[in-house]
């Protein structure tokens, strides 16, 4: 039932990554220097997100519509994948795409969305015009007394105040574009506190005794499956469960702490980002014909159906939308 799940889930992320894929224009090199973005209007640093949409939607759109769209409006997507070959094919560029090149690409596409859709609720949300968010401006529906109550359920003011307290690193009162990008997207953030924060939220509907922490019957029933069920799309050997606990209980105490449990975060709360890197397992799985755990162009292309579904049109209107 559970790899099931996963199946539905990683078709979904099929259908969005084709078409991140397809679509996403080969990245602009670096600038030189940090500036202002003039239209999206944060300070764009070495390290910012590289990424304007409107810019991906418009480059040059009368050239690629001659390229890879046909005389009856029909999407070339043959043309379209010897055009992005290359762009994937670098670490080496040998002619093969191997899932870390595969993996790599998938994952910055999907950090090009995440710093999109961060920018988009900073703009909606910046009242002052400062660049940053403050938590008043974010959720103006809760009132001081909400506050003061500091209700913790799921939800609620002081839920999301404590996450917001943690994404706010250098505790001015107000989130940055990085910050603000950590606390919408907690499941791909580097932030450890913001990942023992994720983690203490999900034990809780794992923890029976609640002793926060879990011991191996709570490992097997709630944990072990979810982490296994993504790892068998890795084409490794799956551990045990007994031998998948002794490896986390650092300890040796016979229970799991939050700390101990990080390193199977990404599998029992996956982000964007996770299933990116799942969809790369996916992809080169199902074209490789010979083997060899790479794909070449002609791979690709015999298989082109998979790069490419009919549900584009929903999907690439849908101007990368989520709801936090």
């Amino acid at each position: 039932m559970a790899r099931a799940v996963v199946i539905t889930i990683l078709y979904a992320l099929l259908i969005t990554g084709a078409v991140a894929l397809l679509f996403s224009s080969i990245p602009p090199r670096q600038p030189a220097a940090a500036g202002v973005h003039r239209r999206l209007g944060y300070n764009k640093l070495p390290s910012s997100p590289n990424f304007d949409p409107l810019l991906e939607k418009i480059h040059r759109p009368d050239d690629d519509a001659v390229t890879y769209f046909g005389e009856e409006g029909r999407f070339n997507i043959t043309k379209r994948l010897v055009a992005l070959f290359p762009a994937v094919d670098k670490s080496p560029a040998d002619g093969r795409i191997g899932f870390s090149e595969m993996a790599n690409w998938n994952v910055a596409r999907g950090s090009d969305r995440l710093a999109y859709r961060t920018q988009k609720e900073l703009l909606s949300h910046d009242r002052d015009g400062d660049g940053a968010v403050s938590f008043k401006e974010f959720f103006p529906q809760f009132s001081s007394l909400d506050l003061a109550n500091n209700e913790m359920g799921h939800g609620q003011a002081g839920w999301w105040m404590e996450l917001f307290k943690i994404a706010d690193v250098n505790e001015n009162g107000i989130l940055d574009f990085h910050e603000f990008n950590n606390f919408l997207h907690p499941e791909d953030s580097q932030n450890t506190r913001i990942k023992i924060w994720l983690l203490k939220e999900k034990i809780k509907r794992m923890d029976d005794d609640g002793d926060e922490r879990l011991d191996f019957n709570e490992f097997v029933t709630y944990a072990y499956n979810a982490y296994k069920t993504y790892v068998e799309f890795e084409k490794i050997r799956v551990p045990t469960a007994e031998e998948k606990f002794a490896d986390l209980d650092v300890d040796h105490d016979n229970f799991l702490s939050v700390e101990e449990l990080l390193p199977i975060l990404p599998y029992l709360k996956p982000g964007e980002l996770t299933y990116a890197k799942s969809y790369a397992h996916y992809l080169i799985d199902a074209a490789d014909d010979d083997g060899d755990d790479h794909l070449t162009l002609q791979e690709m292309l015999n298989h082109e159906t998979i790069f490419y579904t009919a549900i584009y049109d929903s999907v690439y209107e849908s101007d990368y939308h989520d709801e936090l």
